[in-house]
Parts: structure tokens; C-alpha cells; sequence
């Protein structure tokens, strides 16, 4: 199912809640601007490569609109755009004055080295400048960028509009970030995780946690629960999926990936398992944390987590929903 039509799906069952009426939904659903660009970068090799990039503004109804920038090979407008109205409705739900907007590439940032990839950073910058500031569009990190990328970004904007660090947000402490940006969502994600496991009246420490993906918030979730003495017994990346029945050594899996290039290929301290039985293993609580869309009408009668928390966005689609909805 694509993204936009699962956003739909959802869409239509919170519109049909609140009875809004037809131009309502219409306005809603209808994004206010989609930007799709050409990025021609020369390589490293002296070959010219042409990336599309993404950016695309949903509402700006309750303030600038925000949302990040990821770099995925899979990337495209349909997913961009359902992103985008996602953001929406998450700063809306926490109250926070800001519309919703989203962008992305479709490269791999694996294949490109750090001069290439921050050429086709500036170049995209050269081509959205005019669409994007601290009162219009605020980028931020997603899947595939980093607080360097944020950095990038920041002073290709400069040099269009003088000094303007709110242009983006992420960005490393030293070029006027905030301490604690980078965790922040991994934490939260950790925490959501112990409330509600202490509310539903489940012992905290010893929880057996699945964590699907391993980037920034996949990792920072994983540290944070392991302070609370949860047992992080499974988790994966797009190269790898280990599964430990005791719990993996969370500190000795962030410093592998940090030494191998951000990935978890070839890491031998739990057992291998397939990115599929990650998703169904045998855990208390299943955190989807990379992309969307992974809990469908065909896992879904095989998890067997009591408990999801979804850190990625809209990892659940409406069948997998219906499905958990009606299982209790």
C-alpha cells in the first residue's frame, strides 16, 4: 500500500470522528505547495550525477511549517507528501505552533562520499532557498541526514540570507544547535516506553524490548531503556538483525556500529536473524523505528509483542491496525 493512500485510510476515519464537512477534508487532505527539483552533482570521479529532490509544504495554518529531510534510495513524491501531512498532525496533537512540511532524496547516502553528499546537500539548497527560513519552512534531521547535513544546509542558506541559524534545526552544538537535540527523540521514545510499561501495571526492569532500526533513534531508544534495565533483545538496520533471549550488550552494539561505518553487518554478539522474524520475535515490547509501512495484514497475526510503540512514521498500516484493534 502506498503511503498516501494509508494516510488516507487514516485521514478519513478521524475526519469521519469530527464530522467535518467536504471543503474541510478537501483543504486538509490538499498540500499548499510540492517542490520537485534536479540535482546534477559532479563526482568524486568527474561524472555528472542527477538526484530529484523533494520538498513539499502541507499546512502553515497554526505557525511555520517543520518537518525533516531524509536521504533514502526509495524516496518519492507520494511518500514525501504523506510525511509531510503527518507532521502536520503531530504539532497540532502536542499543541505546538507550527504547520507541517517534509522533504527528501532519493540517493543513498552509503554510496556517495562526504564531498559528494554535501554537494548535492548545497545544490538542493541552491534550488529551495527562496521556500524555506525560520518564519516559512524549518528543515530538521530524518532517515539518512545527520547534524553535519543540518550544517550544510545552514550555510548554503547563509550565503543567499545572511547569518540565520533558526533556518534549520539539528544542527551540531558547535554551529549553534541545542545539547541534547540529537537524543531527544530516542529518549522520548525510552520514555513513552516505561510509562506505559509501569500505567499497564508490567515490571520495568528485565522488559524484553525488539527495536527495528539502529540509527540515531534506534540507538539512543536502546541506551536509554538499558538505564532502565530493560533487556534489549533484538535489533536491526538494513544490513543486519541479531536476537539475544538475555538481551544484547547495548553499549558494545552502539560502539560496533560507530567503528563500522554506522552499520551492524558482521557483528557477532547475538544470533542473526531475518529483518522479518525481528517483527515477530518473541519480546514484550516491539519498537518499529526505521521505516514505514513494515506491520501489515501478513505480520501482523504473528507479532507477538503485547505492546508496540511506533518511532517511526506511520510504520502500521490500516490492515495491521484493524487487525491489533481487534485483537485487544
Amino acid at each position: 500500500m502506498r503511503s498516501s493512500e494509508a494516510n488516507r485510510i487514516y485521514f478519513d476515519r478521524a475526519a469521519d470522528q469530527l464530522d467535518l464537512s467536504e471543503n474541510i477534508r478537501r483543504l486538509l487532505l490538499t498540500p499548499q505547495r510540492e517542490v520537485q527539483v534536479q540535482i546534477p552533482v559532479e563526482l568524486d570521479s568527474g561524472e555528472v550525477a542527477t538526484f530529484i529532490g523533494y520538498r513539499v509544504q502541507h499546512n502553515n495554518a497554526r505557525g511555520p511549517m517543520k518537518g525533516g529531510l531524509r536521504y533514502h534510495p526509495q524516496v518519492d513524491l507520494d511518500e514525501v507528501r504523506a510525511l509531510a501531512s503527518l507532521m502536520t498532525w503531530k504539532t497540532a496533537v502536542v499543541n505546538i505552533p507550527y504547520g507541517g512540511a517534509k522533504g527528501g532524496i532519493a540517493v543513498d547516502p552509503a554510496t556517495l562520499s562526504p564531498r559528494e553528499l554535501e554537494r548535492v546537500t548545497r545544490r538542493f539548497v541552491d534550488n529551495l532557498h527562496d521556500l524555506i527560513g525560520p518564519d516559512v519552512d524549518i528543515p530538521a534531521p530524518d532517515m539518512g541526514t545527520t547534524a553535519e547535513v543540518m550544517a550544510w544546509i545552514m550555510n548554503q542558506y547563509d550565503k543567499f540570507h545572511g547569518f540565520s541559524p533558526a533556518c534549520v534545526t539539528g544542527k551540531p552544538v558547535e554551529y549553534h544547535g541545542i545539547p541534547g537535540r540529537e537524543e531527544a527523540t530516542g529518549r522520548g521514545v525510552g520514555l513513552l516506553t516505561v510509562k506505559l510499561l509501569s500505567r499497564l501495571g508490567r515490571r520495568v526492569p528485565e522488559a524484553r524490548v525488539a527495536i527495528q532500526g539502529f540509527g540515531n533513534v534506534g540507538t539512543h531508544t536502546a541506551k536509554f531503556l538499558r538505564d532502565a534495565e530493560c533487556r534489549v533483545v533484538a535489533v536491526s538496520d538494513a544490513t543486519a538483525a541479531f536476537y539475544k533471549a538475555d538481551g544484547l550488550d547495548v553499549l558494545e552494539l552502539i560502539r560496533y556500529v560507530h567503528a563500522h561505518g554506522g552499520k551492524l553487518a558482521g557483528y557477532t554478539g547475538g544470533d542473526a536473524i531475518s529483518h522479518a522474524e525481528l517483527l515477530t520475535c518473541d519480546c514484550d515490547v516491539l519498537i518499529p523505528a526505521a521505516l514505514g509501512g513494515v506491520l501489515t495484514a501478513e505480520n501482523a497475526p504473528n507479532v507477538r509483542a503485547p505492546i508496540i510503540i511506533e518511532a517511526a512514521n506511520a510504520p502500521t498500516d490500516p490492515a495491521a491496525d484493524a487487525y491489533f484493534d481487534e485483537a485487544g
